[in-house]
């Protein structure tokens, strides 16, 4: 008779079996259907008129993407976009300060501000702005209320401007188009940046204080370094909104323009489509250039956050539990830092 033997018998091999998933294949399949039927109508169709696009709009001409009026409305379109971001993100900051101020008439002057430009559109700003003219005559920079005070003495003429333009002169179509789009964009600027602010520990301030730095020193130096990770996604996504809504100021009208260079195109040609097809890889190309660039800012920004920087500290972690020693751990193609 066999005595029992005390080891456990060893376990069948498991036999896995890969969970299907049909559609997928069947998602995947559509999508390819559809790619491929998409490009099919892009080669075959005869609408788009690809070399009135690329290689000739007219006898002598160059394609209506690359005629020199189109070029220069690209000019301002780009010189659009950097100016009112410039002044929307500059003037933003300086809202989302007043509206984190315990100043109650900063506060709420901020919030009238953000209330009034969130809540009109920007193309009827861009309207709006390019016929102030109507209201006044001339802007200029002096005594408030001179005219007033000249009544109140007896002094009918009394002027006491330093330096006056007509209205008609300063807002032109660029100026006006440049300011209904600069000052709209401070109100979402503004809001992006509270969130930025507010994002960051109260304890961070606190210890800056007992340091002895000054608000605006806390503000530059502690605050607003770290809350960069939180305020440049949402500003590299108000950039790309800002060179689409360039075309909004058209209407001001601004005659240097990307739109309305093209428009001005097709309505001489008679070759509306085309010319709308121009316009939008024009776009596509922009927009393309400024993604690649938020994708490295964004991840500038973010080291020492998500997962990568997780994984970094997990493994300085059982490096210090098994050689009792802090090593650092250089930093990654995906920028994270210790």
């Amino acid at each position: 008779m066999t005595e029992p033997t005390s080891e456990r018998a060893r376990p069948e091999p498991i036999k896995s079996v890969p969970v299907r998933h049909p559609w997928r294949w069947v998602g995947g399949a559509v999508i390819v259907l559809l790619g491929a039927m998409f490009i099919h109508m892009l080669v075959t169709n005869d609408h788009f008129e690809w070399k009135f696009i690329f290689v000739s709009s007219g006898p002598g001409q160059r394609g209506a993407m690359f005629t020199p009026p189109v070029l220069a409305g690209l000019r301002g379109t780009l010189l659009l976009t950097v100016f009112s971001m410039l002044i929307g993100v500059a003037l933003g900051v300086l809202l989302a300060i007043m509206r984190l101020s315990p100043s109650p008439i900063l506060k709420w002057a901020a919030f009238g501000y953000i209330w009034f430009f969130r809540a009109v559109p920007r193309l009827v700003l861009a309207v709006l702005f390019g016929n102030l003219g109507i209201l006044w005559s001339r802007f200029g920079v002096g005594l408030p209320f001179d005219q007033q005070i000249g009544d109140i003495f007896g002094v009918h003429d009394l002027s006491a401007k330093i330096y006056s333009v007509r209205a008609v002169d300063l807002l032109s179509g660029f100026v006006a188009g440049m300011l209904a789009l600069a000052l709209s964009e401070a109100a979402y600027m503004a809001e992006i940046v509270r969130a930025g602010i507010q994002s960051i520990d109260p304890g961070q301030s606190e210890a800056a204080s007992a340091l002895g730095l000054s608000r605006s020193q806390t503000l530059r130096r502690i605050v607003l370094p770290q809350a960069m990770r939180v305020i440049v996604p949402p500003t590299g996504n108000e950039t790309i909104a800002m060179v689409k809504d360039t075309s909004l100021v058209a209407f001001t009208p601004v005659s240097m323009e990307l739109f309305f260079q093209l428009q001005a195109i097709g309505s001489r040609t008679f070759q509306v489509f085309p010319v709308l097809i121009a316009a939008v890889l024009w776009y596509l190309i922009i927009c393309t250039v400024l993604m690649i660039a938020q994708f490295y800012v964004e991840r500038y920004f973010s080291r020492g956050y998500g997962q990568g920087a997780q994984d970094r500290t997990r493994i300085r972690d059982i490096g210090v539990e098994h050689t009792g020693r802090i090593t650092a751990i250089p930093d990654g193609d995906q920028g994270g830092g210790s």
